[in-house]
């Protein structure tokens, strides 16, 4: 399974003049990431100044949008809090959305204290809504494993943004750390980001790639979108269909 995530949070076009920031750049760059052999977006949306946010009515203008340039594309939105958002804007986001998948940091929802963010793991499955964890270390994936959610989806986060690059040696310790978990993607932080997910393919994982994380080619050029970065991953991939299959979704 190959996620493209095409913007993220903070980047904008100061970074790189392609990041795409309105509506019709994103969808345009869905296509091309569909194109280019990803199954899924992992989508942000801004603001008006180019913020990031969680609007809901930009989430479905986004996902009208994505429909219609990128058919089928399979749709993940995010709760990212970015400093900017709590718990109870992450979550009544998701209920006025209602996606076919959504990513959510477990160090932000921390359910082992939050009874609101049970309440929505709860509503998310009755929903039929796929959750797919973030976890920032191998200590985070040892949170989760103590709370007894191994049969569900993660997202490992190698290296941080603007300061540590991920290296295909970190994988290893979150790797270790796993346990009964199955289901597990790597995004990578920095040039090595192809590298990374690289070796989380050969050990059995899946990748997210793109410009929230890596704005270079493996090559050591700067790419021109996140279509470049996914179209490295020279290999058979899942479809979108094949992704609805492997997260229960219709």
């Amino acid at each position: 399974m190959i996620i493209a995530a095409p913007n993220g949070a903070r980047r904008g076009k100061k970074d790189h003049p392609n990041l795409p920031v309105t509506v019709p750049e994103i969808a345009t760059q869905a296509a091309l990431c569909q194109q280019a052999g990803a199954a899924v977006l992992h989508l942000h949306v801004r603001d008006g100044n180019g913020a990031h946010s969680l609007d809901a009515g930009l989430y479905r203008a986004a996902n009208t949008a994505i429909a219609g340039a990128a058919p089928g594309m399979l749709v993940q939105i995010t709760t990212e809090a970015a400093g900017i958002f709590g718990l109870e804007a992450q979550i009544a986001c998701v209920e006025a959305v209602r996606p076919e998948a959504v990513s959510v940091a477990w160090r932000e929802f921390a359910p082992e204290e939050n009874p609101a963010a049970r309440r929505f793991y709860d509503w998310a499955q009755d929903e039929g809504i796929h959750v797919q964890h973030i976890l920032y270390s191998p200590k985070e994936i040892a949170r989760f494993n103590a709370y007894g959610l191994q049969h569900q989806s993660v997202l490992l986060v190698l290296g941080q943004y603007g300061s540590a690059e991920a290296r295909p040696g970190d994988l290893p310790a979150y790797l270790g750390a796993l346990g009964e978990v199955r289901d597990w993607t790597v995004c990578a932080f920095g040039p090595k980001e192809h590298a990374v997910a690289m070796a989380a393919i050969k050990a059995g994982g899946h990748a997210r790639v793109g410009f929230e994380n890596n704005l270079w080619r493996r090559d050591g050029k700067l790419a021109a979108g996140t279509h470049e970065l996914v179209a490295q991953m020279e290999m058979n991939v899942m479809g979108a269909q094949d992704v609805r299959r492997l997260w229960g979704l219709g």
